[in-house]
């Protein structure tokens, strides 16, 4: 059966398409970049309007398909931004509705989980999620996905891209955040705020601009929240790991593109004689891929929905998924 699935959750518009016996075929990613200051959901939603249809046909491209060799349409249903998810949701009902076939919106969270499965050969990690809207750590429990803690305010990739913007790195920063931090050598004073399982990143932010204010060099400030930022991460999924008895971790999201969470996680693991699994960088970013490839999972358990069942949902939690796909 092949799946093609569109992401539009935030500032990605992807479009996938997966074979259930071959695996993915394409994995088109189109991303919003503001010209200036953050992400604007109405015109992240414009540039994901402009976008979807070139997008679709370079991924039917890519798969090496035509468009009537689609048996199946997935989408982004939640969590995410109204407006964002709106573009993808229509999306995928024009085109299902077009040529005839199913069509089913999905998790976004779980999406991240699913294709890490498929792609690094883990079977049932503890999931350290850790993007720019989301930061969660995520297993799989009696036939849900449950969520063991999360931040109490903004996602770390949120955090770091407001960080970005308040030393003049503009948008999207954490890569530059990143290679400053490599360059930085003093630990400053920031907030390490663990909160049993969940985290707090406002305060990190609010004591690294009142650094940088102070004249601490960008680099050291960068430094420091990078390591104390990744080290309350690496706490709470090893707690998490050692409650549940799990001996694989997952990393999923766009800041799990960093190399430094890579390594804290990496030791974590390997002290605790587990294993960390990353996908390839462009499936740690929001992509269409991973939507098709939880929508064929979901499709081919028995999941059926109608048009009317696919209202999209900002605030979709991962636990509120029944996990048919498992046993």
């Amino acid at each position: 059966m092949i799946t093609l699935g569109i992401e539009g959750t935030a500032h990605t518009m992807g479009v996938g398409i997966v074979d259930s016996e071959k695996g993915v075929l394409a994995n088109v990613i189109d991303m919003y970049r503001p010209p200036q200051g953050g992400l604007h959901p109405r015109e992240a939603a414009n540039h994901h309007a402009d976008a979807v249809a070139p997008a679709i046909e370079k991924a039917l491209s890519e798969a090496g398909i035509s468009v009537k060799e689609v048996d199946h349409v997935a989408f982004s249903m939640g969590p995410g931004l109204g407006p964002c998810l709106r573009v993808a949701g229509t999306s995928a009902r024009a085109l299902a509705y077009s040529l005839g076939v199913p069509i089913t919106g999905v998790n976004h969270c779980i999406a991240h989980i699913e294709i890490g499965n498929l792609l690094t050969g883990c079977d049932d990690p503890a999931l350290l999620y850790a993007s720019g809207g989301n930061t969660q750590v995520i297993a799989y429990a009696d036939q849900r996905y449950r969520i063991f803690g999360e931040t109490e305010d903004v996602g770390i990739g949120n955090m770091l891209d407001k960080l970005g913007r308040e030393l003049g790195l503009g948008y999207y920063a954490g890569p530059k955040i990143e290679e400053l931090a490599r360059s930085g050598d003093v630990l400053l004073d920031i907030p390490y705020s663990v909160k049993g399982m969940d985290v707090s990143f406002s305060g990190i932010l609010t004591a690294a601009v009142a650094h940088r204010k102070k004249g601490r060099r960008l680099e050291d400030i960068c430094f420091s929240v990078q390591e104390t930022a990744f080290a309350m991460l690496t706490e709470v999924t090893e707690r998490a790991m050692a409650h549940i008895g799990k001996d694989q971790v997952l990393l999923g999201g766009g800041v799990a593109q960093n190399g430094r969470l890579r390594e804290m996680v990496d030791e974590m693991a390997r002290e605790r004689g587990a294993r960390m699994f990353v996908p390839d960088r462009q499936f740690c970013r929001d992509n269409g891929a991973m939507i098709a490839w939880l929508g064929s999972l979901m499709y081919r358990s028995g999941v059926r929905m109608e048009i009317s069942d696919t209202e999209v949902r900002q605030r979709f939690r991962t636990d509120e998924v029944p996990v048919t796909w498992r046993s």
